[in-house]
């Protein structure tokens, strides 16, 4: 539960906070806040309760006209324009110290030209590019000064680097060069969405999420943790809390598997509840963070507090 996080997007949520943060949570994941008035509730709030603060980029809505920074786009003004973009956010953001600052990585996504994608939600068309016009080759070049920039910019603002996998590719799940790039910039980090994980798997034939859990969950920051339903024709229940009763073969994401994976490869991994709570009822939230907690726990150790969270 120490490792515990829930998510604040739009604002300050007084009653979401209220029922979803717990006593001894981490802390909290902020993103788009659209008033500089809830920032600084939510600086006071940490501040007299002791969690951390979290920023899912960008903090502030409102200040560009797409959500993500194309750090990564082939056109040089489209990549200083990021670059500029975040460094303005980072000045801002100082005086809520944030411990980690995300990132959606990579940004623009390469997309497979193998698969169908329409399934996969995108803010804008320039948040892609297909793999066709996108080579390895400048997927490195970029993704090694981009990595660079973030390793002394995290130094400068004192914060950790997060970088979250969007929709991937192969040339980040059939070679070794981000893994060698992990362990060059070991304070860089990684979040694993298991939505975002999941939804792929369904479908991307190429793409095996366990496996990706696997090789990367070790330099994992943080799980983004929500289930969603997948079946045949539709795709459901986006952002649902996970629940030992939604079972993988009625179509919902194997949690319990990822899970199993995550605790062995990084078992002091933060756990970012990154689901809608008003998707189910009070005593399903609490179920919800025990049987994650569970989940997540040595089974080794004694169960003797199982029962409480």
């Amino acid at each position: 539960m120490k490792n515990f996080m829930i998510g604040q997007y739009g604002g300050f949520d007084q009653a979401k906070y209220a029922r979803d943060f717990k006593e001894g949570f981490y802390g909290i994941e902020a993103c788009l806040f659209d008033s500089e008035e809830d920032i600084q509730k939510l600086q006071r709030e940490s501040q007299a309760k002791g969690f951390a603060i979290g920023v899912h980029f960008p903090l502030r809505a409102g200040q560009s006209e797409l959500r993500d920074a194309l750090f990564m786009d082939a056109h040089d003004q489209t990549r200083a324009e990021a670059f500029e973009r975040i460094e303005r956010e980072l000045a801002f953001m100082a005086f809520i110290q944030p411990t980690y600052i995300l990132f959606h990585y990579p940004k623009p996504v390469i997309l497979d030209n193998r698969v169908d994608w329409s399934e996969w939600r995108f803010y804008d068309s320039r948040d892609y590019v297909w793999e066709h016009v996108y080579t390895e080759a400048e997927f490195r070049y970029r993704s090694e000064q981009l990595f660079a920039w973030l390793a002394e910019k995290g130094k400068e603002f004192h914060f950790t680097p997060v970088l979250e996998f969007d929709a991937l590719n192969r040339y980040v799940y059939e070679t070794e060069f981000l893994e060698c790039l992990l362990q060059k910039y070991p304070m860089i980090k990684l979040c694993l969405d298991t939505g975002r994980l999941f939804l792929q798997e369904k479908i991307d034939p190429f793409f095996d999420a366990r496996p990706v859990i696997q090789k990367y969950a070790k330099y994992a920051w943080s799980i983004h943790l929500k289930s969603m339903k997948v079946t045949a024709d539709k795709v459901e229940f986006v952002h649902f809390p996970v629940l030992p009763e939604c079972k993988p073969e009625a179509g919902w994401a194997p949690i319990e598997d990822y899970l199993t994976i995550i605790r062995k490869e990084n078992p002091h991994v933060k756990i970012m509840f990154e689901h809608r709570s008003d998707q189910v009822t009070d005593e399903q939230l609490e179920r919800c963070y025990l049987w994650v907690k569970q989940l997540l726990s040595d089974p080794h150790e004694s169960t003797s507090s199982s029962n409480s969270i």
